[in-house]
């Protein structure tokens, strides 16, 4: 299916992403760190990109719009757990697809990268 980039500082919230999109055949890939998950969007295919946007170094804002430079076609899902219409304003500015209110929703997240995945 597709390959799939999960960031968040908090490691247990990748490995729950991982967990319930891996079950719908996804292959997802996990960070912390900002900077690994930026190289990585750079040197490997990447459909779609989750990422907090609450971040250690820099936002997921920020983070987004570098993966951008590198795929302008990524996809992507901000996650939130401090929703404010303007965030949700910026990331969609920025090109991001959706985003999530945390704690993450099981089917609001599978719905959501569904529907981002068929564009």
């Amino acid at each position: 299916m597709a390959e799939i980039i999960a960031l968040d500082d908090v490691h247990d919230a990748g490995i729950l992403i991982k967990k319930i999109l891996s079950k719908k055949g996804h292959n997802v890939h996990t960070f912390t760190e900002e900077e690994e998950a930026i190289s990585y969007a750079r040197t490997n295919k990447v459909d779609l990109a989750i990422l907090d946007i609450k971040l250690k170094k820099m936002s997921g804002i920020d983070v987004l719009a570098q993966m951008k430079k590198a795929l302008p076609a990524i996809r992507a899902i901000m996650l939130t757990g401090y929703p404010t219409v303007e965030t949700a304003r910026e990331a969609i500015s920025l090109g991001a697809n959706e985003y999530c209110i945390k704690p993450i929703d099981k089917d609001e997240l599978e719905e959501k990268v569904s529907k981002v995945l068929r564009g």
